[in-house]
């Protein structure tokens, strides 16, 4: 009676797709695609991406007066990047959520 009970507990919580953590690809990036474990490729919809993934840069472009003529220069011409967006080939850490139908990007992997 006792294994009958541990196995229906068993079956129930692998019926529920419980949180497990995996490894993905990224394939291509507009539209998101990443390939979990390398068999299953899946669109954004299927993610929760945090804002620490996603492309910001700020602009401080400015100007210099270089003597007294009132001439000046421009300086920081180009945008810094803060943070980089996802591109093809980042490895990403994943957490699957309970139920299997939704992933969390915890975040890029720099060695495996």
């Amino acid at each position: 009676m006792l294994e009958a009970i541990k196995q229906a507990a068993l079956g129930a919580m692998d019926a529920a797709g419980p949180v497990i953590v995996q490894l993905g690809i990224v394939t291509s990036v507009n539209p998101l695609k990443v390939m979990v474990d390398n068999r299953l490729e899946l669109t954004e919809d299927f993610f929760i991406i945090p804002e620490s993934l996603t492309k910001f840069e700020i602009d401080l472009k400015h100007t210099h007066g270089i003597d007294g003529s009132g001439a000046t220069k421009e300086a920081l011409v180009e945008k810094i990047i803060i943070r980089k967006p996802l591109a093809i080939g980042d490895k990403l850490l994943l957490i699957r959520m309970q139920g299997g139908q939704r992933y969390v990007i915890m975040d890029r992997v720099v060695n495996l």
